[in-house]
């Protein structure tokens, strides 16, 4: 009772006082669920002292993630990590004029947290300051930050997507070991990139698009109120990228085919990992809808612009069986421009209707480039010129 009673009266006083790296001080809410967790946990006397020795002005960050972390974080977690990632976020919200300007809830839940989903625990957040803040330092907006920052984490991190990678879910630390990493990765890098200079981010994906081709992650980022798509070195348009189709898709509800965006915070709903499909620790939002809207705008500003046209995709098991239903397969198809992924889809099988085919709304007058894996195993590319008229492009498995 008497730990409990002066951790009251820790916080209460902080309360009045913090102005540093927030505005609001320390909820009642962070108080009282704080309260609550120390009584359960093995090392409340040494968080405790943790909380206590934090800079004032710090107080309600720690406070937040103490409060709101993992029972397994909160047991184990390296308290040197911890106070690290707490003073450069905090560093970060007097330094950068887009931070500055966050409300509290922004920063707290987007911007300090040390960690994604269930990677590693790395303490990245002083290497990636030192190595991205000299790069924003000069940007005039938090959107031409975004931009510098997409356009050199390949050369600073030295990783690329590669599906050979050791693990689905890497730690910043493990990817740049290896020098890869898979879509999970990456995102992971992104997040924490962005994290490091005060930019809010949060990691975002779905465990199977809506024709089970697999799962996708990548990062969203917030900018005046508003959540926006990117990815891992991905030209720099924002709500732009390759899948946007496939998430316009998505299905609001649905555990598999929805999407989720990741939140420190609890949220009364979890992200279903798929590589660690019993946890239910990382906390999340359902966003589908908002992918469906958007999607839906897209294609009908599209339609008013005239701009693109139907490709259909057809696949065949091989050129002397080509004609009929029975003969199609059913493979994932990804498709090209000048190198850059524009969309990707899962080809109609023998026993579908024939008129379910895979189809791209792509642009006139482009040349595409079709690719998937044959029969063999090797990637097989099939390039097309699209004029303005809709065609019909045909790969063969065998």
């Amino acid at each position: 009772m008497k730990k409990i009673h002066a951790l009251l009266l820790l916080c209460a006083g902080l309360a009045c006082t913090v102005t540093g790296c927030t505005q609001s001080g320390i909820s009642a809410d962070s108080k009282r669920q704080l309260e609550s967790v120390l009584d359960n946990s093995p090392r409340a006397d040494s968080l405790r002292t943790l909380l206590k020795e934090t800079p004032r002005d710090e107080q309600e960050a720690m406070t937040f993630l103490l409060a709101w972390m993992s029972q397994g974080d909160r047991d184990t977690l390296d308290l040197a990590l911890l106070r690290e990632n707490v003073a450069y976020a905090c560093r970060t919200r007097a330094e950068f004029p887009w931070t500055k300007t966050l409300p509290d809830s922004i920063f707290l839940n987007e911007v300090l947290p040390y960690a994604s989903v269930d990677e590693v625990r790395d303490a990245w957040r002083k290497d990636f300051y030192e190595h991205f803040a000299p790069r924003v330092r000069e940007c005039k907006s938090i959107r031409e930050a975004i931009d510098t920052i997409n356009r050199i984490i390949p050369r600073i991190t030295g990783v690329e997507y590669n599906t050979l990678r050791e693990k689905t879910n890497q730690s910043p630390s493990e990817s740049m070991r290896q020098g890869m990493a898979s879509c999970t990765g990456l995102s992971i890098l992104l997040v924490d990139a962005f994290r490091s200079v005060g930019i809010p981010a949060r990691f975002v994906g779905t465990a199977a698009w809506h024709d089970n081709r697999g799962n996708h992650s990548w990062t969203e980022v917030w900018i005046d109120g508003t959540w926006y798509s990117t990815e891992y070195n991905i030209p720099p348009a924002l709500d732009e990228a390759w899948f946007m189709a496939d998430a316009g898709q998505s299905v609001p509800g649905d555990r598999i085919h929805a999407i989720y965006a990741v939140s420190f915070r609890p949220t009364g709903d979890w992200f279903p990992m798929v590589w660690n499909q019993e946890s239910r620790d990382v906390h999340a939002t359902d966003v589908s809808q908002r992918y469906i809207d958007l999607y839906g705008k897209q294609t009908q500003a599209i339609a008013q612009e005239n701009t693109h046209t139907v490709v259909t995709f057809v696949m065949y098991k091989d050129k002397r069986h080509n004609s009929n239903s029975g003969d199609r397969v059913e493979a994932n198809v990804d498709v090209f421009c000048d190198g850059v992924q524009l969309g990707g889809g899962r080809t109609a099988g023998p026993l579908q209707d024939m008129n379910d085919a895979l189809k791209f709304l792509l642009k006139k007058d482009q040349t595409y480039s079709f690719v998937y894996e044959n029969a063999r195993g090797e990637r097989t590319t099939v390039e097309a010129a699209v004029g303005a008229d809709p065609i019909t492009v045909i790969g063969y498995m065998e």
